[in-house]
């Protein structure tokens, strides 16, 4: 049985000079604005403001990082969790969306901690050209990649597990590759967390 411990903020960053220096295992969430990202972490974390949730999109702007304390089978550990800005989101200037990429672009590439990346697409709506994108990035580089597709509530519960599967499909990835999470029913997030403890004991 797991159970989150302890949840806490850790710092913000905007460049590499700011990042956390702590050995810790660390997991980065990456997605489109407005793709329940903040939301997700709050329920992994069993906290229900961790993460400020805006309903306005493009609203992260920073690096945010998070340190959650876990019992997982009579064992402690801390994972570090970074929340990384929303992509794809238009009503910005193009500088400051170069600015953003610039900065996801350089820690994901050389942050050495990290482990493994979350990469999150809207089970409704489906990947966008971004989301795809991102994966294509995320593929040619070291981190683990754990694809979960949230808001699975808006769904009936009949049409869930076809559209998962379709889902994988359309991605190119193995269908234990993907899994399918919901805030609001809180639904996935032990799977979730199960399999980012295995990928980081992988290594």
């Amino acid at each position: 049985m797991l159970k989150v411990l302890e949840a806490s903020f850790v710092t913000t960053a905007t460049k590499a000079a700011q990042w956390p220096r702590e050995p810790v295992p660390e997991v980065a969430f990456v997605g489109r604005s407005n793709v329940g990202k903040s939301s997700m972490i709050n329920a992994l974390t069993n906290r229900k403001q961790l993460v400020r949730v805006s309903h306005t999109p493009g609203r992260t702007r920073t690096l945010n990082f998070f340190d959650a304390t876990l019992e997982a089978k009579a064992t402690k550990r801390t994972v570090r969790l970074c929340d990384l800005p929303g992509y794809g989101f238009a009503k910005v200037s193009k500088d400051e969306r170069a600015q953003w990429q610039a900065m996801i672009s350089e820690y994901l590439e050389g942050r050495r901690t990290l482990r493994v990346v979350v990469s999150i697409i809207d089970a409704e709506v489906g990947p966008t050209s971004d989301d795809v994108a991102m994966l294509d990035l995320l593929q040619a580089m070291p981190p683990r990649i754990l694809v979960v597709a949230t808001k699975l509530d808006r769904l009936g519960k009949a049409k869930r597990a076809p559209r998962l599967a379709a889902l994988a499909a359309q991605l190119e990835v193995p269908p234990e590759a993907l899994v399918g999470f919901s805030a609001t029913e809180r639904l996935g997030v032990h799977d979730v967390w199960s399999r980012l403890l295995v990928a980081l004991d992988a290594g």
